[in-house]
């Protein structure tokens, strides 16, 4: 089958192509029942506008990229969804590019959404490096940074009171008795895995515990890594009484991992996550877990995006950290 053209509705329908036109971008100068029409005709003939055209024409493709690190991760599709639902509600639309926490990855992302002429970028960095980072600020593309931030780049970003939801949850476990609180964190390069890391010393301090350098763990966010973590700390027989983990699926892979390896000692240790997952997802088991308002993150993100793109803002950098709680269960 042909590509359907202006013409060829104009053929059927018995106007010009002119009116056809002007009737599908809902221009006021053409009859409403002209228009119902002449789009109904349009829709039962299969015909696809050519957005290109109009893009060239308005400088504008309404079009923003979101690059994320991990898709498969719930957390990540939490976000996704609300970020897709207020773009959409915005007249945007937005195709996602997943990087697998590689920087290489990464990249290549955005230099291919550059080469698509995208209004803007949501961008989940994987900050191993930031040299691509620094050119998209140079470029001049507005972009803004999701759940992470850099310290040493002056750029917008949207994020979760890190160091105040970690710790809150272990001062949480420090007043419930435990003292030795293995923390399972994430790469100490991510912005959040640090602050989480300063949370949690703060919460040491305060209740006057010392700090201990080997009940602090890095994982790869990489489903799987917990659990050789734990398995790398039985074999030690590293003294711990409870655990705090980067995320909740870290935490549940852990809670997984200690069940599974039948040691007695080991049955109830507590153990509490980040991100509060079981806000959207149903998981067959309770967990105590930091928690904050994804939807406020992702939809901030947008707005301050889309306010951007619009030319407000131009000499303000918007950096918002929204409010953690702990969520017992």
């Amino acid at each position: 089958m042909k590509k359907v053209r202006l013409k060829d509705i104009a053929q059927r329908t018995g106007f010009t192509a002119n009116t056809v036109s002007r009737a599908l971008k809902d221009k006021k100068d053409i009859s409403e029942k002209t228009k119902n029409y002449i789009a109904q005709v349009a829709k039962e003939m299969g015909y696809i506008p050519n957005n290109i055209a109009g893009s060239l024409r308005l400088g504008k493709t309404k079009t923003v990229a979101t690059i994320i690190p991990d898709i498969s991760d719930p957390l990540i599709a939490i976000w996704l969804n609300d970020i897709e639902t207020r773009l959409r509600n915005s007249g945007y639309n937005t195709f996602i590019i997943n990087t697998e926490e590689k920087y290489e990855n990464e990249e290549e992302a955005i230099f291919l959404a550059l080469s698509k002429n995208v209004d803007g970028i949501i961008l989940c960095p994987t900050q191993k490096k930031n040299d691509d980072i620094k050119m998209l600020a140079r470029q001049g593309t507005p972009f803004i940074l999701l759940g992470r931030r850099f310290h040493d780049i002056k750029s917008d970003y949207v994020i979760s009171d890190d160091i105040k939801g970690a710790f809150l949850a272990v001062d949480y476990l420090l007043k419930n008795g435990y003292k030795n609180i293995l923390f399972v964190n994430g790469p100490i390069y991510i912005s959040s895995a640090r602050e989480r890391l300063e949370g949690y010393k703060n919460a040491l301090r305060i209740n006057n515990i010392d700090y201990k350098e080997e009940l602090v763990r890095e994982s790869a966010v990489i489903s799987g890594n917990s659990t050789l973590i734990m398995h790398e700390i039985i074999n030690e027989k590293l003294d711990f009484d409870a655990v705090f983990a980067f995320s909740d699926m870290m935490a549940w892979e852990i809670i997984y991992t200690l069940q599974n390896m039948n040691i007695t000692e080991y049955k109830n240790i507590p153990v509490i996550g980040y991100d509060n997952i079981q806000s959207r997802f149903f998981y067959p088991f309770s967990l105590t877990t930091v928690s904050y308002s994804k939807r406020q993150i992702a939809y901030q993100a947008v707005d301050i995006l889309l306010n951007k793109i619009k030319g407000k803002y131009k000499n303000s950098v918007e950096q918002h950290i929204v409010e953690t709680k702990l969520i017992v269960r």
